[in-house]
């Protein structure tokens, strides 16, 4: 009965300094605010959560220690090299592979809290980056979870990690019959040189593919700042009968090729 007790303030002492533990650096990153580096604010997220998770490991072994019964079963159970290795390797597989991970990302900085991102057909914020998985805000206000490992392994395109700024791009489609040097120089003359406009592509139909760079802006406001630019394109194209009125912007594989 005194080994139940003991086991239970154990679990209970573990469990309010995790607590404690927490809030003191979640609110000590709180009042840091803006002030935070990306790099910092991701690697204090990790360490946080790495500090809390071995607290409650400690205290959970203690509590074991404390009942006779389950002691002896733990001790021969940590005897035994080959089955401790057997565990650590079957656990590294999930958990403790996305907690390895984390600790891999915090450490390398391919993604940072901030961040604008693409991670397969995902494009968003990173909202947090938490032991065993990654956080991403969509524009839609939709999240993405992603797995640490996963998130190791895959092709990550990160727009801000040279600049807190991305880039605007759009890509507009002129059909066949369209004077492409003109239209290059009336996009221009549109964006008052502060645009790059340049000849992407052309398919077999004959339509041309053009790109249209803008200027940088802030990750949350690129949509926005990319339809701005794509209608102020599609209107002048228009004005200058370089593209049909009635264009809907389908793109080569559509009935009318233009803007996609």
């Amino acid at each position: 009965m005194d080994g139940a007790i003991a086991a239970g303030v154990a679990l209970l002492v573990a469990g309010a300094a995790a607590l404690i533990v927490r809030n003191m650096l979640g609110h000590a990153g709180a009042m840091a605010g803006d002030r935070v580096d990306p790099v910092l604010a991701t690697r204090f997220n990790v360490i946080r959560r790495l500090v809390v998770a071995v607290i409650l490991a400690f205290g959970v072994f203690v509590a074991i220690s404390q009942i006779d019964a389950l002691s002896s079963v733990t001790s021969s159970l940590l005897a035994s090299t080959a089955l401790l290795a057997a565990i650590v390797g079957f656990a590294s597989q999930q958990v403790l592979g996305n907690a390895l991970a984390g600790v891999q990302l915090a450490v390398a900085q391919p993604v940072r809290i901030g961040d604008a991102i693409t991670v397969g057909d995902h494009t968003g914020v990173v909202e947090d980056v938490r032991l065993t998985s990654t956080y991403i805000r969509t524009a839609a206000n939709a999240r993405v979870i992603v797995p640490n490992k996963e998130m190791i392994g895959a092709i990550v395109r990160n727009d801000t990690i040279i600049s807190p700024e991305v880039g605007t791009e759009v890509v507009l489609w002129l059909p066949p019959e369209a004077d492409v040097q003109r239209a290059v120089t009336v996009l221009r003359d549109e964006t008052a040189g502060h645009a790059s406009v340049r000849v992407a592509d052309m398919v077999l139909e004959g339509a041309v593919k053009l790109v249209v760079s803008g200027p940088t802006t802030m990750p949350a406001q690129r949509l926005a700042a990319e339809g701005e630019l794509r209608a102020q394109c599609l209107t002048r194209l228009r004005a200058a009968r370089l593209l049909p009125e009635n264009d809907a912007g389908a793109g080569p594989s559509g009935p009318n090729p233009a803007a996609g």
